[in-house]
């Protein structure tokens, strides 16, 4: 089983390297409408990706174990070979959860966090948002539960770190100069930015409450164009909703 999970792995990561090389290819000089679809879809596929990875790990008889030293082997492997430097976790159903990156059981807790209820209940999890309670960092959350006989014994999971995530994007998305990338969470909050540093905030702590309220109406579409002004900049920019994430992402540039 082991040998065989390692091969659906490495496929499932070869896939993921064509499907980023793919899109390096495409920039905003080219067409704005292809440009936002090739970083919309380098980001579900990446995303969804792990998610598939998690689930076949979850099936096997070591995950079904719900022993650390038994499944970490599977777990080691997965986290060299994502190129968007995750946290990879191993968590029980009393919330207590080892990981990859410690080498053990953490001193943490997952039973506080609003999509572990979820995954006890045996639903996988696709894009959660959350802030590290020790180190204060910006994850994605990916994760799936491990049923053995209908019960839910066990949880693995990949904590995809923002930066490293728009890093991706950025190295496969050549955008010119005063252009850049961006992805709203229903509730306008900045999931994904070319700028770091507005990395989880909200609209209105980047602009202002109005700012906000405009975005948000607009987002009342699937997709469509957006003009906006920004620390006095006139911006322009396209947006298409994700089915996946549920995340609107955005390409956008100063105009003259």
């Amino acid at each position: 089983m082991t040998k065989f999970l390692t091969l659906v792995v490495s496929v499932i990561l070869i896939i993921f390297s064509f499907c980023q090389a793919d899109a390096k290819s495409t920039n905003l000089h080219i067409d704005p409408q292809v440009a936002l679809g090739a970083y919309k879809g380098l980001v579900e596929d990446h995303l969804a990706g792990v998610l598939r990875t998690v689930s076949v790990i979850a099936q096997t008889s070591e995950a079904r174990s719900a022993k650390w030293e038994t499944v970490k082997p599977l777990l080691d492997r997965l986290s060299k070979d994502l190129p968007t430097g995750p946290t990879v976790w191993f968590a029980l159903p009393d919330g207590s959860y080892y990981s990859v990156e410690s080498g053990g059981l953490t001193e943490q807790s997952l039973m506080g966090r609003p999509y572990f209820s979820r995954l006890l209940a045996g639903q996988d999890v696709l894009g959660d948002l959350v802030i590290s309670r020790s180190t204060n960092q910006r994850f994605v959350v990916v994760a799936s539960p491990v049923i053995e006989n209908g019960k839910v014994v066990a949880v693995i999971g990949v904590s995809v770190k923002v930066h490293l995530l728009a890093a991706l994007i950025e190295s496969k998305m050549m955008l010119p100069e005063k252009a850049y990338f961006y992805a709203l969470d229903t509730d306008t909050k900045i999931v994904l930015h070319r700028y770091l540093e507005r990395v989880f905030k909200m609209v209105e702590n980047v602009g202002d409450e109005k700012l906000a309220e405009s975005f948000k109406a607009s987002m009342k579409q699937d997709e469509g164009i957006f003009n906006y002004s920004l620390h006095g900049k006139k911006m322009s920019s396209i947006f298409q909703k994700s089915k996946t994430l549920g995340w609107y992402f955005f390409i956008a540039q100063e105009r003259k």
